[in-house]
């Protein structure tokens, strides 16, 4: 039987929570990691350190992925020291700012746009034609549960949000024949470092819903994000893997 290439993925925002055991996940699977964050965190080699301490390979390339020269050069940076990326994750996000419709503006639009609709094209117009030539990848997007239960306050967001799942079609059906997928991963609330001050309460509401009974974890978000990476999911495009316990079905 043929070996499987050592694939070389980017997981953007993979310095905590979320996306650093996206990336750790990935890592253990045999991939070798570019991880991201911006060009002040520290975090990055961290979580290098931690991949290495493991037996995988990483190395660590800050830059704002929403910035057209930035996101160029975390690409090219990777190319050149890691090799071409075949596994593109689209995990980073900022501030998610809380407000009424009538007091959101424009530009707080275009603030989550820039996570969840530029960020992927700019990565993706530098990766693809590379996918292309070599008749092989992979994208994965996370986008969120919020696409379906929409929480108020939340509209830019989730505005955003469901644009992004808008990419994830379009690209899955344009890409296909060149043995490219793209798909994405909704994960329902899943605590991280930024939901430390979550209160007794709120979980308690939040685990009524759960038909699991308990609350997802990033491992769970991760092992989703791990299959569609995978060499068996060459057949998965254009999918949309709620992970919540089912909480979407049982509203």
């Amino acid at each position: 039987m043929p070996s499987v290439p050592r694939r070389v993925g980017l997981v953007t925002g993979s310095t905590r929570g979320l996306g650093r055991v996206i990336a750790r996940r990935l890592a253990h699977d045999g991939m070798t990691l570019a991880v991201n964050g911006l060009h002040d965190d520290a975090q990055a080699d961290t979580v290098v350190d931690a991949i290495r301490a493991g037996g995988g390979v990483a190395a660590a390339f800050t830059g704002d992925v929403t910035d057209d020269r930035m996101a160029a050069e975390v690409v090219a940076g990777i190319t050149e020291q890691l090799g071409p990326i075949d596994v593109l994750v689209l995990n980073a996000t900022g501030p998610q700012p809380e407000a009424p419709m009538q007091d959101v503006e424009w530009e707080d639009h275009v603030a989550q746009l820039g996570f969840f609709v530029k960020s992927p094209v700019l990565l993706a117009r530098a990766v693809v034609p590379g996918m292309r030539a070599r008749r092989w990848g992979r994208i994965i997007q996370i986008d969120s549960e919020v696409v379906d239960r929409p929480p108020p306050g939340r509209s830019a967001y989730v505005t955003a949000k469901s644009a992004q799942i808008g990419l994830t079609r379009t690209w899955a059906r344009e890409l296909a024949p060149f043995g490219i997928t793209v798909n994405t991963v909704a994960p329902g609330f899943v605590p991280v470092e930024r939901h430390a001050d979550v209160t007794a309460r709120v979980r308690d509401d939040y685990l009524s819903s759960v038909p699991a009974g308990r609350m997802g974890t990033p491992d769970d978000i991760a092992h989703a994000v791990s299959f569609f990476a995978s060499e068996a999911a060459g057949f998965v495009t254009g999918q949309r893997l709620l992970v919540d316990g089912g909480r979407g079905v049982a509203s």
